[in-house]
């Protein structure tokens, strides 16, 4: 217990470490005490280093904090459900349903409309948003429904995959018919990147994830008991339709808002949860649940950091970084774990 608790303030530390440093390193370096000054309003800061650290980097670094933690407790959610190690917050094709949404949006400015949307500015970022949303969110509906018909969870799991085939096969063609600078715009926007969300957006965001993260921490009971097997949870009055439905819907809603307002981001919800069960070795989710979240933020914020490089004009797309970082976490723990039962 004692090691546990030092190992998750060790985790939080590194989270106000790498936030201040996202705050101060990118293409135009401002020293720590300068952002020091600027937070607490203190000292006489130039205006342009107030303006950089206001309006660009601190909705940034808030925004990949926010979305790493939900990745990864929505990507520990769904590798319990389908006890599958490589089940994560995209496998039941939700990503794909924004990914569908927005390809529509573009679809219909450009070729309905006349108008591509990356010229609206902010009414084209919301467009997309909106899009996002909708499309995710019907997905999910559909997903929902499925699960109250259907018994098996690998069954459930294929259904996930061919909807995100279909959505795929429907986003090509709606590409085929969409005018050059909105597939660019819809290009960019599957690049993933926590730049996008600022001002308002960035506000609206965040409390509704504040929401959210909060509320699926009352499901750790059920997921402690979803890993005994359903046979042993169902004796112990577990409800395993119910508790599914409700892991799946928590699950999905927070995949859902992350990839309306950042983009599909990959790699986090997956790798970040076999991290935790590393660091920690436990299965208990009274200790993988807040893990998940602090780890995620971090690695959130350090792949924010990677994509921003110092001394770097503009950014590398998030997902690049995320799957550099994440890919071979994700090797090296079921390496691990195959070689732990071959020695055995």
């Amino acid at each position: 217990m004692k090691r546990n608790s030092t190992l998750m303030l060790c985790i939080i530390a590194s989270i106000f470490v790498f936030f201040l440093l996202n705050l101060a390193l990118g293409s135009v370096h401002i020293p720590l005490r300068s952002v020091w000054n600027v937070l607490w309003g203190i000292g006489d800061e130039p205006l342009v280093h107030q303006n950089i650290i206001w309006k660009s980097r601190v909705p940034q670094a808030l925004t990949a904090l926010v979305a790493g933690a939900g990745l990864s407790i929505s990507g520990l959610q769904m590798q319990t459900v389908f006890r599958n190690p490589l089940a994560g917050p995209s496998v039941l094709g939700i990503s794909s349903g924004a990914s569908m949404g927005v390809a529509f949006v573009v679809l219909l400015s450009g070729a309905i409309g006349g108008v591509a949307l990356s010229r609206l500015g902010i009414f084209g970022e919301i467009a997309l948003t909106v899009a996002a949303i909708i499309g995710s969110l019907s997905i999910m509906a559909i997903i929902v429904y499925v699960s109250q018909k259907v018994k098996g969870n690998v069954t459930l799991l294929i259904i996930g995959v061919m909807i995100g085939y279909v959505a795929s096969a429907v986003i090509g063609v709606l590409k085929f018919f969409s005018v050059e600078e909105d597939i660019r715009a819809y290009v960019i926007w599957g690049l993933g990147s926590f730049s996008r969300v600022s001002g308002d957006q960035m506000v609206l965001f965040i409390c509704i994830m504040a929401v959210l993260i909060p509320l699926s921490f009352l499901l750790i009971k059920t997921l402690n008991l979803l890993l005994l097997g359903d046979g042993y949870a169902r004796n112990l009055g577990l409800n395993i339709r119910r508790a599914r439905f409700w892991v799946i819907t928590c699950s999905g809603v927070l995949v859902a808002i992350v990839t309306a307002y950042c983009g599909p981001i990959i790699f986090l919800g997956l790798a970040v949860p076999h991290l935790c069960r590393g660091i920690f070795h436990t299965s208990d989710h009274r200790i993988l649940m807040p893990a998940s979240l602090f780890v995620g933020a971090s690695i959130a914020l350090i792949c924010n950091l990677i994509a921003r490089m110092p001394g770097f004009e503009g950014a590398l797309p998030v997902n690049s970084v995320t799957a550099l970082v994440g890919a071979p976490v994700v090797v090296s723990v079921l390496f691990n774990k195959r070689k732990s039962e071959f020695n055995e």
